[in-house]
């Protein structure tokens, strides 16, 4: 399988038309038919349902839509690594991001850093510790930027300095957007959307105790940007932690003692890591 012939089934997929998709690849209609009908042999599978209007990914489809975006990253990245001289920090470093407070400490070192060395640049991924450690572990993402509670046996990493706080965000019309925390049995009145991380999920229930039996599971989510919209029509409470910005028409309300969450860092350990890699950890960490 040729990393040419990825390149045409994601031009495919992103046009859904064998026609806009030639055009894009300066190649002939029929050229590409072809190659893509010779994918489909290869794999054993179709990769598309065809109509005459457009064509979409078939399940199949949409999981080789996923490795060859992770594969032609990964191709990506190696060519950043090569692409200048040894003897200077330059290239691509990338880094996967939970949404936290403490993005905002690492966002300055990443400026401080850019600012040092000004042909470095930089590709952010938004996900959850999950995604972001099976990227780190294919070798896709330099760094993971992972909330704690998360399993980092496998990793290098240096612990954030930002803390963090649990608690929930409600419309500003609600009742316990009025209080300077919530107790557990405060949120027994309340319809609640909580993360889907088992880890965090956990954190919450030992928190809530006795009152976790009771509490009404409107949905989990993985990152609270857009469960922010049932949040306010619903009028409902969205268990998640402090965050660097805030959210229209919604207001933050942190548990009544609960403990602080912290932040890591991390990166694959024993890694034949890249020179500016290299030289980002010796920052960050000095």
């Amino acid at each position: 399988m040729e990393l040419r012939i990825l390149r045409y089934f994601l031009a495919v997929a992103r046009e859904e038309n064998f026609t806009k998709a030639a055009m894009s690849l300066n190649v002939s209609q029929p050229a590409l038919s072809r190659q893509i009908a010779q994918l489909e042999d290869e794999l054993g599978k179709p990769l598309f349902v065809r109509s005459s209007h457009c064509i979409v990914l078939t399940d199949a489809g949409l999981l080789l839509k996923r490795r060859a975006e992770e594969i032609l990253s990964l191709e990506d990245k190696i060519r950043w690594e090569f692409s200048s001289g040894s003897d200077e920090i330059s290239g691509e470093l990338s880094f996967g991001c939970g949404e936290n407070m403490g993005m905002r400490e690492l966002a300055e070192k990443l400026a401080e850093f850019k600012r040092l060395n000004p042909k470095i640049t930089y590709r952010i991924y938004s996900a959850i510790a999950d995604d972001i450690k099976f990227r780190l572990d294919q070798g896709i993402l330099d760094f993971g930027l992972m909330s704690e509670p998360v399993e980092i046996l496998h990793y290098d990493f240096v612990r954030i300095k930002t803390v963090e706080h649990w608690g929930i965000l409600v419309r500003r019309d609600n009742p316990l957007a009025a209080k300077s925390s919530v107790t557990p049995q405060d949120l027994t009145t309340i319809p609640l959307y909580i993360p889907w991380r088992t880890t965090m999920r956990s954190e919450v229930s030992a928190w809530l105790s006795d009152c976790a039996e009771k509490i009404t599971v409107a949905g989990t989510y993985n990152l609270p940007g857009n469960i922010t919209h049932l949040v306010k029509l619903e009028n409902a409470a969205a268990i998640t932690v402090e965050k660097i910005y805030n959210y229209d028409g919604l207001t933050f309300v942190p548990f009544e003692k609960a403990n602080p969450m912290t932040s890591v860092l991390a990166w694959k350990k024993s890694a034949n890591m890249s020179p500016s890699a290299k030289a980002f950890v010796d920052f960050f960490k000095g």
